[in-house]
């Protein structure tokens, strides 16, 4: 079966698990009983062009509970966290979704650069993000132990805005303060963060000189010009530098391997999510290859179903490739960035 067909079957059993009173969330089963039925309408992924965008003020708005599918009633839940910067962040119910998506992960990753049975230190939030969670399975799924040091990105943003850049400057150096010390003392082999932690932290010690093998990267902007500086400066072409592109309502997007130009393409975790890059006037339609547009998200579990999710993103829409037979997305970056100036704090 080709990815394509796959990815059809696999949109008809999500959606027959959502939509079928046994099994269902009251969300979508009310969704469906106030507008009309997927279970007949949706019989290929194309068809999910005839749903509306997912707003993320439901996610906001709506009580937990709502989300739960009928098929895990009873289990306690985790509830997951992604935004909020201001007001209310939007929030994930999840079981093992974050799981399975790093155990995918895990199969794609170098095991001479983040080897089996190797410790991990992650940099980056913590609380009540599906990350901090996902790390350490990451990390136990091949044998290792993971350190952790924390951090508020909110905060962060917060004086930033308030333009406190003293405050956010004293904030870094107290996360890398602790982030050195368990380097030195302590075998790391696999290292998280984000870019711009990554090169904060590279001022401090050779990151492969104590140890690091490989780094597994998240964060919105990676121009061509900063992964060269993170690959050839910061880890001295000595560590494998992998970026990612994932958040708590997808998973993670996998990168394919750097080439000469430091251009870097994901590819979503298909067929449990889907990314197409949309034009922002008319997102029915995508973009040409090699083209900008609006990156739009689905998401397709049975934990959770979301449609045509517009993130706040905006990438080129990139061809199939071997490892890969479905579209990918490059050099992503937030969406106007161009036009608007966009307040990314640590990442």
């Amino acid at each position: 079966m080709n990815a394509q067909d796959t990815l059809d079957q696999h949109t008809r059993e999500t959606i027959q698990h959502h939509f079928s009173p046994e099994t269902g969330s009251p969300f979508w089963l009310k969704w469906a009983a106030e507008n009309w039925d997927p279970r007949t309408e949706i019989q290929c992924f194309a068809d999910i062009s005839k749903f509306p965008h997912f707003q993320d003020e439901w996610l906001r708005d709506i009580t937990n509970e709502e989300w739960v599918p009928k098929a895990f009633a009873g289990r306690p839940l985790n509830v997951f966290e992604t935004g909020g910067t201001t007001g209310l962040p939007k929030q994930r119910v999840g079981w093992d979704d974050y799981k399975h998506d790093y155990e995918m992960f895990s199969d794609q990753l170098d095991d001479d650069a983040f080897p089996k049975g190797g410790n991990w230190l992650m940099v980056g939030p913590t609380g009540p993000r599906r990350l901090r969670l996902a790390i350490e399975h990451l990390a136990a799924h091949r044998g290792g132990s993971t350190y952790f040091v924390d951090l508020d990105p909110r905060w962060v943003k917060k004086l930033i805005i308030r333009k406190e850049y003293d405050q956010a400057e004293r904030y870094q150096r107290h996360v890398m303060d602790q982030a050195v010390e368990i380097l030195k003392h302590r075998d790391i082999k696999c290292l998280f963060t984000t870019p711009r932690l990554l090169e904060s932290l590279a001022e401090r010690v050779s990151v492969p000189g104590v140890g690091v093998r490989g780094c597994f990267c998240g964060g919105t902007t990676m121009t061509p010009q900063m992964v060269r500086f993170l690959v050839e400066e910061v880890l001295e072409n000595k560590a494998l530098f992998v970026p990612t592109y994932g958040n708590t309502l997808m998973g993670l997007a996998c990168s394919i391997p750097l080439t000469d130009d430091y251009s870097v393409t994901y590819y979503a975790p298909q067929p449990r999510a889907v990314l197409r890059v949309v034009d922002p006037d008319d997102t029915q339609n995508t973009v040409d290859y090699d083209s900008y547009g609006r990156v739009e998200l689905t998401t397709l579990t049975k934990e959770f179903f979301m449609p045509r999710f517009l993130e706040r993103d905006e990438a080129i829409r990139r061809k199939p490739c071997n490892r890969y037979d479905w579209d990918g997305v490059g050099d992503v970056r937030p969406f106007g960035v161009m036009e608007n100036k966009v307040v990314e704090g640590v990442y």
